[in-house]
């Protein structure tokens, strides 16, 4: 093993009259002799060190490039006015659609700065609300946050999950509603689980305790489903469902709203379950399964006595609603409830007598009403392009809340009636100080390499002229059947306001036009969505929206990768680029937490040679190319992602540095503490990290802010 000195220095700022010079001293990290060997191909690892979160050195590497970061941010003359703008800005109140449990009415709200999402409690949705729960209460800093909530049926119980430190690992507790008492009951080591009430207590799903110091990156494995009940200890809890034949399989249990049926849903992927489920009505039944592979999703949505509802794209890439007779659940007996579409269904609710359905056009919401036989009855009528970020409905009311937004229209809350077949604001957001009237959106269809058409949209001030002088940054992620709709973020704000144009881009992998629209950016296919990403930048340049002095281009997670490919590929395209805590290293992901469960997505290297050469062909760690001159680089990443491990980020970075030390834009990390992959980041965490985001662009971009 061979180690050097880290190099603690300061970054060195020269000017001259018309350009700007700067030199950095990147610290230095150790490298150690390590490799694998794919079919042959020898791949070296020299930082593979870093994948260890306990190894001395890392911490020190860390606090190096930290200072490195934070000294470059600091000489920013601007930096304070970017963060005292976002504060003003952000400072104004939000708030969640009631949802009703247990005869109660329950909402979250914030005031504005506050660190975390207060949860409010009221008997209707017009009587006087008060606080139920405050996580901002549960640590002095805000880095403990909420991450699931569910009260039980009677109304008695009330149970929530906690999430330090932006870990997917969440502790369970339970509280009287009534009187607020927390109770005894505590429940550790549950990651991606519900809390699913049945009668006095509640299924859960959780792994076995991890070892010590690992908790942060060890491979997740094993999931098993257990009921706890309510005054007993944790090991007590009754082993519902496992199957240790399968390791990386993970269960989640639900039971229906009439308590009735248990649904499990064993997955082994992002895309694709097994649906298994048990009549809990009939004393010691078996679960019985509805499918065999993961070829497909299967979502449980609710049932009509025996039949239960799921919704499916089994033989439907848009997504349909199947009707399964319990008691006949064999395929050839399953019935479409509400057949597959031209648009894509995205979800359904479910009131006495009603079905809403969500569907996307053109990735633009639109919800239509349907009685019990599937039968289209209406449309609810939208404000204008935007999405409808769900529906609260239940089976006891005549009315239902649904909440809609777009990229100028904060999140407004509307109340329709069923009986009279009426919508009204129940809420709007009282967002005062900027004039969003002066910003428009609009959605464009360009062509990718392969003369595919991907819609974007692009937000930005009225009557601009289209001069090809404006900044602009490009946001993309394309994957995992995940869809980037219209939604309004207020952090956008300062950079409309400064002039800038925003753009989004709903590439292929996503799930704006179905499955096919994912498989086509997955895998194999997983090149197109790079390509898809730089025609959206070529498509903004040549329209004379900007030019690649003035391009900046953000994604994170799956979305970091995509910046770190296209990069890569492209870097004359940007001068900016904002890979957020990105997998990076496309031949080792799955070997830490949940990472295994991407490979739906990506595929595996140890699938195929050829998968292999795939994977190694784009691997944003293992292409960093030493002959190009990069843009300016800033990776964000948090010591406590557990979802796309620091390692990614890390390794990334030392790779960038060292290969391009002379590079003449900056080549920055920042590492955030006591955070995650970014749920449940506290107001203040937030705010930070995007004054230093924005200085960092404004800076490398040459321009003033306002």
């Amino acid at each position: 093993m061979k180690k050097y000195l880290f190099l603690f220095t300061f970054i060195s700022v020269m000017y001259s009259c018309n350009n700007k010079t700067m030199k950095f001293d990147y610290p230095t990290a150790k490298t150690v002799d390590s490799s694998d060997v794919y079919y042959g191909t020898t791949v070296p690892d020299p930082y593979r060190w870093m994948e260890n979160e306990a190894d001395p050195d890392l911490k020190m590497w860390i606090d190096a490039q930290n200072k490195i970061t934070d000294d470059f941010l600091a000489q920013i003359p601007y930096k304070q006015k970017i963060f005292d703008r976002l504060m003003e800005v952000y400072n104004y109140e939000k708030r969640s659609m009631p949802s009703k449990r247990g005869g109660k009415y329950l909402f979250y709200k914030n005031d504005g700065l506050q660190n975390q999402y207060v949860l409010y409690i009221q008997d209707s949705p017009e009587s006087e609300a008060k606080v139920f729960l405050d996580p901002n209460t549960l640590s002095e800093d805000g880095t403990v946050a909420l991450a699931d909530a569910s009260m039980s049926k009677d109304g008695k119980y009330f149970a929530y999950a906690s999430a330090k430190s932006g870990s997917d690992w969440n502790e369970i507790y339970v509280m009287e509603t009534e009187t607020g008492k927390l109770l005894d009951d505590h429940i550790e080591w549950v990651k991606f689980s519900g809390i699913s009430w049945y009668k006095d207590g509640f299924y859960y799903s959780s792994y076995d305790k991890p070892e010590e110091g690992k908790e942060l990156s060890v491979a997740n494995t094993n999931q098993k489903v257990y009921y706890h009940k309510i005054g007993t200890d944790q090991a007590e809890d009754v082993l519902i469902y496992k199957d240790e034949t399968v390791p990386t399989h993970g269960f989640g249990a639900v039971v229906s709203e009439d308590e009735r049926f248990l649904i499990i849903s064993e997955w082994e992927g992002t895309s694709g379950n097994m649906l298994l489920f048990k009549d809990l009505s009939t004393p010691n039944s078996e679960f019985v399964r509805l499918n065999n592979n993961f070829d497909n999703d299967f979502s449980f949505i609710d049932n009509f006595g025996d039949n239960l509802l799921i919704m499916t794209n089994q033989n439907a890439t848009n997504y349909k609603v199947l009707s399964v007779d319990s008691k006949n659940p064999q395929p050839e007996n399953w019935i479409d409830l509400i057949p597959e579409t031209e648009n894509v269904l995205q979800s359904i609710s479910i009131t006495a007598d009603k079905i809403f359905t969500i569907y996307m056009e053109d990735v633009k919401s639109k919800v239509e009403i349907r009685d019990y036989e599937g039968n289209f009855l209406k449309n609810i009528e939208l404000p204008g392009i935007g999405s409808v970020g769900g529906i609260s409905a239940n089976k006891e009311d005549n009315f239902i809340f649904y909440q809609f937004s777009s990229y100028t229209i904060p999140g407004t809350i509307y109340k329709y009636n069923l009986d009279e077949e009426t919508t009204e604001v129940f809420y709007t957001t009282k967002f005062e100080g900027v004039d969003l009237s002066q910003y428009v959106v609009e959605q464009v269809f360009y062509k990718s390499k392969d003369g595919t058409e991907i819609p974007m949209f692009i937000v930005h001030k009225k009557d601009i002229e289209l001069n090809g002088q404006k900044p602009a940054w490009l946001y993309g992620y394309g994957g995992f059947n995940i869809s980037l709709y219209p939604y309004f973020d207020v952090r956008r704000i300062l950079w409309l306001e400064n002039g800038g144009i925003y753009a989004v881009a709903n590439l292929r992998g996503g799930g704006e036009y179905g499955e096919e629209w994912h498989k086509q950016g997955i895998k194999m296919n997983k090149q197109n969505v790079f390509d898809d990403c730089i025609a959206a930048a070529e498509y903004l340049i040549n329209q004379k929206y900007t030019n690649p002095e003035l391009l900046a281009i953000q994604g994170g997670s799956n979305g970091g990768l995509l910046v770190g490919a296209v990069v890569n590929q492209r870097p004359d395209l940007f001068k900016v680029a904002l890979p957020a805590v990105g997998v990076m290293d496309m031949l080792r992901y799955h070997l830490f937490t949940i990472g295994r469960a991407w490979s739906s997505d990506y595929g595996l290297p140890e699938d195929s040679e050829e998968m292999f050469k795939y994977l190694y062909g784009y691997s944003p760690l293992h292409n960093i190319d030493a002959t190009k001159e990069y843009p300016a680089v800033l990776v964000t990443t948090a010591d406590h992602d557990d979802r796309v491990v620091p390692a990614h980020s890390f390794k990334y970075t030392a790779t960038l540095q060292n290969k391009r030390p002379d590079n003449k834009n900056p080549l920055l990390i920042r590492i955030e503490t006591k955070a995650g992959h970014g749920a449940g980041k506290p107001t203040e965490k937030i705010l930070e990290e995007w004054a230093d985001i924005y200085a960092f662009v404004f800076f490398n971009m040459g321009i003033e802010i306002k």
